[in-house]
C-alpha cells in the first residue's frame, strides 16, 4: 500500500485487521462448549465511544500506547472492544501458559493466518487440515536440526565474504538493503538451490520481492481483492511454481542430489509414505524464506543499529571474534589442519557477547506486535495479583509482544539496550518463578514456537561478525523509528558509512 496513511491511521486500521479477524473466527468456527466451573469476572474493558470503542483513542496515541496504558490501567488481562467485538490480551507469564501451552482443541492458531495461503500457495500452511500441517512443520524440523546447521555455515560464509569483498576501502550504504540483498543470497545458496544461484538468481530474487510486496494492510481483510499489488503477487507466485516444478522435475529424472533445502523438501515423505508433491516443495520453500528472511533481516539491521549506538558492546563483540577465531586456527593449526578458515559452526556458538546482543535487540524489536490465538472452548485465566477472570469460548486472544518484552518485573530497566542481562548469573529471562518459556518471547513458545530460530541466529551471526571484523561502521542517519504495526523494520533507510579495517 501507498505511504499516504498517516502512521495512526496505519495504526487504526491494524486494529481493525484484528477485529475483522475476529469476525471471521467467532463467524465460521464450531466451538466446543466450555466446562461449567464457577464464574469468575469477565475481563477488565477498556472504556471508549460507543460502537467505535477504542479507535479513537488509536488515532490520538497509536496502538501501541494504548495496548500499554490499558495494561497500566487494567492489569494483565484485559480487553479492548470495537464494533462489538472483543479482543483479550494477556499480558506476562503469569498470565500466558494456557494461551501458548494449552492443547488445539482449547487454543487454536486456525483462521487466523489465511492471508499467507495466496503467497505460500495451495496444499500447505493454512491452506490445509491440522495434521497434514503438523507433519510439514516435522519437514521443517528435519531440515532446521543442529547437524543440517552446520553444513549451511561454509556456504553462508562464501557468499558473505564474496558480496561484502566486492565493497571498496570507504562508502556509504543503506544497510538495510545490503542485508537484504546477501539474505537472498545465503537463501539462494543454502535454501532455494544451485539451480538458482548459478543461473536465475535476479529473476527469482524479483519474483520474491513482489511477492512479497504483495501483503498489504488490505491484503489483511481481502487477500484476493483484484489490486494491482495483490495482481502482481499472482504473477510472480505462478511463475515461482513453474521455475521450482521444473527445477524438482529435472532433479528426479536426473537422479542428481543436492546438498540445500529443496532438496530436504523433495526426500520428504509423510506417515503413510506418501511423496512430497512439486506443489508443496515450492509452497514450503516460500513459507520456509518468507518467515526466515523477514526475520533475519529485521533483527540483523536491528543489532546492527544498537551496536554502533552502543560503542561500548560494539567492542565487546569485536574482542570476543578476534579470540575466538585466534583460537580457531590455533587449534587448527595444532591437530594438522593449517591455520585460516575463520567462521565455523563451532565459533558460531560459542559468539555469546554477540548472541546477547542479537536477543537484546529482538527483546526492543519485536519482529511481530503480537501473536494471536483463538480460545476454541472457554477457560479462567490468573493474573500475578490473583485475580481470576473468564474467557468466553470464541474470544480472539493477544500476546502483545510490544508490551511483555518491556515488563519491568522481569527486565530492569527494560527500555534501556543491555545485553548483558542475559549473562550467566544474571539471566533476567530465567529468573521468574514458574515462568518456564514464557518470560522471552520474541520466538513464541509452546508447540508454535518459531522452529527457525536457530537458523536466524546462525545467519545474523555470520554477517554480523564479518562487518564487525572487517569494517569501522558508523550510523549516519538518525536513528530511525519502527515502520508500522505489521513488519516492525527500521523506518526509512539506516544509512551506514563504513572503513575497512587493516587485519593483521
Amino acid at each position: 500500500m501507498d505511504h499516504i496513511f498517516s502512521t495512526n491511521a496505519w495504526l487504526t486500521i491494524a486494529l481493525v485487521f484484528i477485529i475483522t479477524l475476529a469476525a471471521k473466527v467467532v463467524r465460521s468456527s464450531v466451538t466446543l462448549p466450555a466446562e461449567k466451573t464457577s464464574k469468575p469476572r469477565p475481563p477488565p474493558e477498556a472504556k471508549g465511544a460507543p460502537l467505535v470503542g477504542i479507535i479513537p483513542a488509536v488515532l490520538r496515541r497509536g496502538l501501541q500506547a494504548v495496548i500499554r496504558e490499558q495494561h497500566r490501567a487494567l492489569g494483565s488481562v484485559f480487553t479492548l472492544r470495537s464494533l462489538g467485538l472483543a479482543v483479550t490480551f494477556l499480558v506476562g507469564p503469569e498470565c500466558s501458559d494456557h494461551f501458548f501451552h494449552a492443547p488445539e482443541l482449547e487454543i487454536a492458531i486456525d483462521g487466523l493466518y489465511e492471508v499467507t495461503v495466496p503467497i505460500f500457495g495451495k496444499e500447505v500452511g493454512y491452506d490445509i487440515d491440522l495434521d497434514t500441517r503438523n507433519e510439514q512443520h516435522r519437514f521443517f524440523a528435519k531440515m532446521l536440526r543442529p547437524a543440517k546447521l552446520r553444513g549451511h555455515v561454509l556456504p553462508m560464509v562464501c557468499e558473505i565474504e564474496e558480496y561484502f569483498g566486492k565493497w571498496g576501502e570507504c562508502g556509504v550504504v543503506d544497510l538495510m538493503q545490503e542485508v537484504d540483498h546477501v539474505l537472498m543470497l545465503i537463501a539462494s545458496r543454502c535454501l532455494l538451490g544451485k539451480e538458482v544461484r548459478e543461473n536465475m538468481f535476479d529473476e527469482v530474487a524479483s519474483l520474491f520481492h513482489e511477492l512479497m510486496g504483495g501483503m498489504h494492510l488490505i491484503s489483511m481483510f481481502f487477500p484476493y481483492l483484484p489490486t494491482p499489488g495483490h495482481r502482481r503477487r499472482d504473477k510472480a507466485r505462478a511463475k515461482l511454481g513453474e521455475i521450482f516444478s521444473q527445477i524438482v522435475k529435472t532433479r528426479k529424472m536426473s537422479g542428481r542430489v543436492e546438498d540445500d533445502m529443496l532438496q530436504d523438501l523433495i526426500d520428504s515423505t509423510y506417515g503413510d509414505g506418501r511423496a512430497t508433491t512439486d506443489t508443496e516443495v515450492t509452497g514450503l520453500l516460500v513459507a520456509l524464506l518468507f518467515a526466515g528472511h523477514h526475520t533475519s533481516s529485521t533483527v540483523a539491521v536491528w543489532t546492527a543499529l544498537r551496536l554502533l549506538t552502543h560503542p561500548e558492546h560494539l567492542r565487546a563483540v569485536r574482542a570476543e571474534q578476534e579470540r575466538l577465531v585466534a583460537a580457531a586456527e590455533q587449534q587448527r593449526s595444532h591437530h594438522g589442519g593449517g591455520g585460516g578458515g575463520g567462521i565455523d559452526y563451532g565459533v558460531l556458538l560459542q559468539m555469546d557477547v554477540l548472541h546477547r546482543c542479537i536477543k537484546e535487540a529482538l527483546r526492543l524489536h519485536p519482529v511481530t506486535p503480537m501473536i494471536l490465538r483463538r480460545a476454541r472452548r472457554g477457560f479462567t485465566v490468573r493474573d500475578k495479583e490473583g485475580g481470576e477472570y473468564s474467557v468466553p469460548a470464541g474470544r480472539l486472544l493477544a500476546s502483545p509482544l510490544v508490551v511483555n518484552t518491556l515488563l519491568p518485573n522481569i527486565y530492569k530497566d527494560p527500555h534501556v539496550f543491555d545485553p548483558d542481562r542475559f549473562a550467566a548469573g544474571r539471566a533476567e529471562d530465567k529468573a521468574v518463578a514458574g515462568a518456564r518459556d514464557l518470560a522471552y518471547l520474541s520466538f513464541g513458545a509452546g508447540k508454535h514456537a518459531c522452529m527457525g530460530e536457530g537458523y536466524a541466529y546462525q545467519q545474523i551471526k555470520v554477517i554480523l561478525s564479518h562487518l564487525v571484523s572487517n569494517f569501522e561502521l558508523k550510523l549516519e542517519s538518525p536513528f530511525p523509528e519502527t515502520e508500522d504495526m505489521l513488519s516492525m523494520r527500521p523506518k526509512g533507510k539506516a544509512i551506514v558509512s563504513y572503513k575497512r579495517r587493516t587485519l593483521s
